[in-house]
């Protein structure tokens, strides 16, 4: 039964409420992060972060659109791949220079933002018709 859940292809749905809920996470955490004193340095990366990540995502799309062969898929996973480790690099590099608490709080939100778009999508995508 799972199995077949998961290996039948279905449309890709829509990106617009994963992404609108999670620009929702990052928009309303400028408020927490001012009231409890957090550094606004790490809600700016955090935005930034996930703003680039998504305007990567975009790019991505169009090439694996703009292309009928494997090679679109795997420039699209390669890409996918490189989204992640940028960001990774980025935070890291931040926590090493010394700025542990803008590291840490812009990791915290972009995992919380990521995360809420990631749910979003893969319970829109097996929630459609096969």
């Amino acid at each position: 039964m799972i199995d077949r859940v998961v290996s039948t292809p279905r449309p890709v749905p829509s990106r617009a409420l994963p992404l609108a809920a999670a620009g929702t996470v990052i928009a309303l955490a400028l408020p927490v992060f001012l009231i409890a004193g957090w550094p606004v340095a790490g809600w700016g990366l955090a935005a930034v972060l996930w703003v680039g990540g998504e305007l990567l995502g975009v790019l991505l799309a169009r090439v694996k659109a703009g292309s009928a062969s494997v090679a679109g898929s795997g420039v699209m996973g390669v890409g996918m791949m490189f989204r992640g480790i940028v960001v990774m690099a980025v935070l890291l590099l931040v926590v090493a220079t010394g700025d542990t608490s803008v590291g840490v709080s812009a990791a915290l939100l972009y995992a919380a933002a990521y995360t809420l778009e990631l749910v979003l999508s893969v319970t829109a995508y097996f929630g459609s018709e096969a």
